[in-house]
């Protein structure tokens, strides 16, 4: 091999790792913002990548997905949020509902925004109308204190002789807890039945609610939304099998990990949702102009083997509803 050759080879072999490195660098990048942990939360990140691929784009090929984690601690979502801007991406992605939203919405008015909002977003001032959001911000709405009330009459069906149900939300979740409240409240007034809420703020808040009811313990037990709660799936489905309390969820992660029911919309189709929304906006959809999007995919989900073990028989009339026996 003559020098010439050898020293052109050898040169495009050195630059060939910084070429690749740049073309890396080149590609969009989308921030993802949960005000949760990663832990317990992979479903979250694998059914937006979904919605992304639906959309064109892979992660690590033609598009970055850049991941920001509260860790439950809300008041570390505008920082992040922030951190999210300085890194010049394309497109932020606020998961978990309200909290997320208003700190990505408060960090820029330019970069566009995919939210998932549980409240009205309207009222949350995130957009001027869901038709014609305006602004930099559209997303995909759900409303999981419009369905309280059935999930409330679910658990009764599943279990008729409830007279008291302990209430667990979220203190995290804001307007949407407060409306799940006036909801379950309503309902439960209706139907007969007292209620007994907890605001859990911590673990320790769960385990000493439990502790505390043992003496005299709910018929049932009625779990809110929100990423907290979520996050402490299995010490809530734990505690509530250690004390033989029949229970119902909002999502259908409760029932995969020993939950007894689960009622609400599908929160992994919506985040499928704002995962191709962020898509169409790489390819040049203006959020202005993406109408925000309502849930319309909801799931019954029952674990048919918790029942067995609770000692509840499954009505016929409920078994044939599900969207899903798990046995």
């Amino acid at each position: 091999m003559r020098r010439r050759d050898f020293i052109t080879l050898f040169g495009g072999a050195a630059a060939w790792p910084f070429a690749a490195r740049a073309q890396q660098q080149a590609l969009p990048v989308i921030g993802f913002l949960h005000s949760a942990s990663p832990d317990g939360n992979a479903d979250r990140v694998r059914s937006f990548r979904e919605g992304l691929k639906e959309a064109g784009f892979v992660d690590g090929e033609n598009v970055v997905l850049e991941q920001r984690w509260a860790d439950n601690q809300i008041e570390r979502l505008p920082a992040l949020a922030a951190e999210l801007v300085r890194r010049r991406v394309a497109v932020i992605a606020a998961i978990s509902g309200a909290p997320s939203a208003l700190a990505a919405k408060s960090a820029t008015t330019a970069v566009p925004i995919v939210f998932i909002a549980p409240e009205d977003p309207v009222q949350l001032g995130l957009v001027t109308s869901l038709a014609h959001p305006g602004g930099n911000m559209t997303g995909i709405n759900f409303f999981p204190a419009e369905v309280s009330a059935k999930r409330l009459e679910l658990l009764r069906e599943l279990v008729p002789g409830i007279k008291r149900v302990g209430v667990v939300v979220d203190p995290s979740s804001g307007a949407a807890t407060e409306s799940i409240l006036r909801d379950v409240d309503a309902a439960a007034h209706t139907m007969g039945l007292q209620i007994q809420v907890l605001k859990p703020a911590t673990s320790g808040e769960i385990d000493a609610y439990f502790a505390g009811i043992a003496q005299e313990p709910p018929d049932a037990l009625f779990v809110g939304s929100g990423p907290y709660l979520t996050d402490r799936r299995v010490q809530l489905v734990l505690q509530a099998m250690l004390h033989r309390l029949p229970a119902t969820f909002a999502y259908r992660d409760f029932p995969e990990v020993g939950g007894l029911m689960s009622y609400g919309a599908s929160l992994r189709d919506a985040i499928r949702q704002a995962g191709i929304y962020s898509g169409r906006i790489l390819k040049g959809a203006k959020p202005a102009d993406l109408p925000v999007l309502q849930a319309t995919k909801f799931e019954l989900v029952i674990n048919h083997q918790t029942a067995r073990m609770l000692g509840i028989m499954v009505p016929q009339t409920l078994l044939v509803a599900a969207d899903e026996v798990i046995e």
